[in-house]
């Protein structure tokens, strides 16, 4: 009888020591997943802002701004227009390599 009783003491025990474990386990992995919620939270309104941010750069008004400010570009005129014709000159014939022609 002693040694059922052990047995069970034993048994009692080990799920007792392995019910503290699991329930240890559960509150690490959630607080866990609290933390990787919230850092995402934080991504999410960083890749908001960030995505303002890109597009206030990308504005026509501040790209025409700085293309005429720091490239000293200029909008396009007739008047400093040149007009290419239409006609291009043939290239001149390549030579021949030697042997290549004779046979």
């Amino acid at each position: 009888m002693i040694r059922l009783n052990l047995v069970l003491l034993l048994a009692v025990l080990a799920s007792a020591f392995y019910l503290v474990h699991t329930q240890y386990e559960s509150r690490r992995l959630y607080s866990a997943l609290y933390r990787a919620q919230s850092q995402a939270k934080q991504l999410d309104a960083d890749h908001e802002q960030l995505a303002v941010q890109r597009r206030a750069q990308a504005a026509p008004a501040r790209v025409q701004q700085l293309a005429t400010r720091h490239l000293q570009m200029r909008q396009v005129t007739p008047g400093i227009t040149q007009y290419v014709s239409g006609r291009a000159t043939a290239p001149a014939a390549a030579p021949r390599a030697e042997g290549e022609g004779a046979r």
